[in-house]
């Protein structure tokens, strides 16, 4: 496998996705949106290293705000259908979807941001809250850019990067720490929901013991 990862190899390859045209880069990280196993990383890198930083990130952005908010729209309308009722049933999509809705889409904005956020996950935590959807497509179209433009930066010039091993390393622990950051804001996330959570349930319960 790594025999076969040759800068000649890469290049070939990613002149073949080329060949697809433009609408195939919109499609694909359109598509991530609603089938989360596809390697959204991987699609805008073979963006920007097709079609440069600038059209490779615009078509990944466009595609991935467009994806999410079709997702977030067929959940909105058909979020009380019983076919979806497993997603809301969740404990932990039920404690989301609360504190969205007492805390807006601050919270959203951030959870964007990072890489490896779970995007289905978040859009169907906004389609089942009380969120507007003016708020959410503002909230996708200002938060994606600051990932797909990360994910464009390392793909858009891959000979740079596979010709010098080091820029490899480098690239793969910025991804690491990345991720890494990802996961200790999830966690930081979901204790304060709890926190915000208790504090409010113990509000209620004094506000009915003092009635």
């Amino acid at each position: 496998m790594l025999d076969w990862l040759t800068i000649d190899n890469v290049e070939a390859v990613i002149e073949q996705y080329k060949s697809l045209g433009p609408f195939m880069g919109i499609f694909l990280t359109f598509i991530e949106s609603f089938v989360p196993i596809l390697p959204l990383f991987v699609i805008v890198v073979a963006n920007a290293g097709a079609y440069g930083l600038f059209w490779g990130f615009l078509l990944s952005w466009l595609g991935t705000v467009a994806g999410s908010y079709a997702f977030f729209l067929l959940i909105r309308k058909f979020g009380k259908h019983r076919i979806f009722r497993f997603i809301k049933e969740q404990q932990q999509i039920k404690k989301l979807i609360h504190w969205v809705d007492l805390r807006g889409f601050t919270p959203l904005f951030i959870l964007l941001c990072l890489p490896f956020t779970p995007v289905v996950l978040v859009n169907s935590v906004a389609g089942l809250s009380n969120l507007k959807k003016k708020y959410f497509l503002f909230t996708l179209i200002a938060s994606k850019p600051v990932m797909i433009f990360l994910m464009s930066y390392l793909g858009s010039d891959l000979r740079a990067i596979l010709s010098a091993p080091m820029k490899i390393v480098v690239s793969g622990l910025i991804i690491l720490v990345i991720w890494g950051l990802g996961k200790l804001f999830e966690r930081s996330l979901n204790k304060r929901v709890e926190r915000d959570l208790r504090t409010i349930e113990k509000a209620k319960k004094d506000k009915l013991q003092g009635m």
